[in-house]
């Protein structure tokens, strides 16, 4: 029985290390330039970013932590990470043994025609034995690369849930700057409402008196109207807002989480440094989920080959066995068996071949699929930051439009109290620097939301190596 045990021992670890029939796995190079920015540029170097020290204000933090807790769809993807992982466990065992315990008794009675004596008789037959069964040797790689496909499967999916993690988190923080902006615009249309309300009543004092045209009230009374309309439109934004924070979240959000400062001091976000290698996008985890199914195709290469060759199980136990309970143990009641079976495919009708194919043309997808995703993953970024870039100029100038539509206001103001100008002058400046002011915040909130879509595009933060290991 050791002598068995041994050999089968033995002869598992040879064959652990037999043919590797999966191609070898290269190094890709990337099809994008070599950095986001203009030629020329040198390169930045950043420290990866987590999102506690990108998104710094504590409530915006709070909601963070709270959706990563609560939410359902990331509840699914790491559920689905506990199933991968499941299924890798179950892949990766088959590369050792089973080893197992059995035990068996029975007790048949023979009439007399049947026992051979002519009296009926009682056979009893008891056994216990410990061995393997169905072990197959991995003499072309067959089960590793079965294994080798189950890991990389799961890698991906971890990468998957990763990737998941960081699209809420940047949706959560666009939802939350989305009902900072409209709660900033509702307080403005507000402001707006209630000088117009007090234009208006004295207006219609003027016009009781004769002193101001009818023209000039029923032009107030549109701005007025202009501006209950955006209250409403406003009010109603903020509650869909509220509605998309709290499913992104999980769970209803207390008003004490939500945005109470304006949109300039709201979000403290770091600046992307500038010339940022595009080898970063080899950290998204989407891309290194891909470059892991893509390493999962190799294995299953492999797999396919070894199809082609012959397949060897064993199965082998020892133990004891006795026709009397008692003397199961006793000396001399020892057994055993050795049961080797090999399998050799001739001939199914080219199916072999197909699967070859299928994995063949598999991995293939898989590269153009990673080789996609960079080059998505790429423009992504590249749109990010000129987004950024442009909202950045954009914002100078619309705080110049305001500036300058507000003066213009104030002029128009003194000039109609000075009887320089009718009253429509002031109405039409004041309908346009309120308009400003309205781009103005819509302007801040996009140069914001340009960041947060940076902070998703490379994957949850950046981080560039020293250029000494760049070369």
């Amino acid at each position: 029985m050791k002598l068995t045990l041994f050999s089968v021992t033995a002869l598992s670890v040879a064959v652990l290390s037999g043919c590797q029939l999966a191609p070898e796995h290269k190094d890709i190079a990337l099809p994008v330039a070599a950095s986001y920015a203009a030629a020329g540029t040198e390169q930045a170097t950043a420290p990866l970013l987590p999102w506690q020290q990108f998104f710094n204000d504590e409530k915006l933090q709070t909601l963070i932590a709270q959706s990563l807790e609560h939410n359902k769809q990331l509840q699914i993807a790491a559920l689905n990470v506990q199933r991968v992982r499941g299924m890798y466990q179950i892949a990766d065992s088959a590369l050792f043994p089973s080893l197992g315990i059995n035990g068996a008794g029975s007790r048949q009675r023979l009439p007399g025609d049947l026992s051979g004596t002519g009296e009926p008789r009682i056979n009893s037959q008891y056994s216990t034995t410990v061995g393997i069964t169905s072990y197959e040797l991995d003499l072309w790689g067959k089960v590793r690369n079965q294994s080798e496909q189950a890991l990389q499967t799961f890698y991906s999916t971890e990468l998957d849930n990763y990737s998941a993690q960081v699209s809420v988190i940047a949706e959560l923080a666009n939802a939350w700057l989305n009902y900072a902006a409209d709660q900033q615009l509702l307080a403005l249309a507000h402001e707006t409402l209630a000088s117009q309300q007090a234009s208006l009543s004295l207006t219609q004092k003027s016009v009781d008196l004769g002193a101001a045209s009818v023209l000039t009230l029923e032009q107030l009374k549109s701005t007025v109207a202009t501006a209950k309309v955006d209250i409403a439109r406003y009010q109603r934004l903020l509650q869909r807002d509220k509605n998309a924070i709290e499913l992104l979240v999980g769970k209803s959000v207390s008003s004490d989480l939500l945005p109470s400062k304006v949109l300039n001091s709201l979000l403290d976000l770091p600046d992307v440094p500038a010339g940022l290698p595009s080898d970063l996008l080899t950290q998204r985890p989407d891309i290194k989920a891909a470059e892991h199914q893509l390493l999962a195709a190799n294995a299953n290469i492999g797999v396919a080959r070894a199809a082609f060759y012959p397949s060897i199980s064993l199965t082998a136990n020892a133990g004891t066995a006795s026709s009397d309970l008692s003397g199961l143990f006793a000396a001399g009641s020892g057994t055993w068996s050795f049961m080797p079976q090999i399998s050799l495919p001739i001939f199914n009708s080219g199916r072999n071949q197909a699967n070859l194919e299928v994995a063949k043309a598999t991995q293939q997808i898989a590269l153009a699929t990673y080789q996609q995703k960079i080059q998505q993953a790429f423009r992504e970024v590249a749109d990010a930051l000129a987004d950024k870039a442009g909202f950045n100029a954009q914002l100078a100038a619309l705080q110049q439009l305001q500036q300058s539509r507000k003066t213009t206001f104030e002029l128009a103001q003194a000039r109609y109290d000075n009887g320089a100008d009718s009253y429509l002058q002031v109405l039409d400046a004041q309908r346009t620097w309120y308009q400003a002011q309205q781009q103005f915040i819509s302007g801040q909130h996009a140069l914001l939301a340009s960041k947060i879509n940076v902070y998703k595009a490379l994957g949850g933060g950046w981080q560039a190596a020293p250029q000494s290991a760049q070369q």
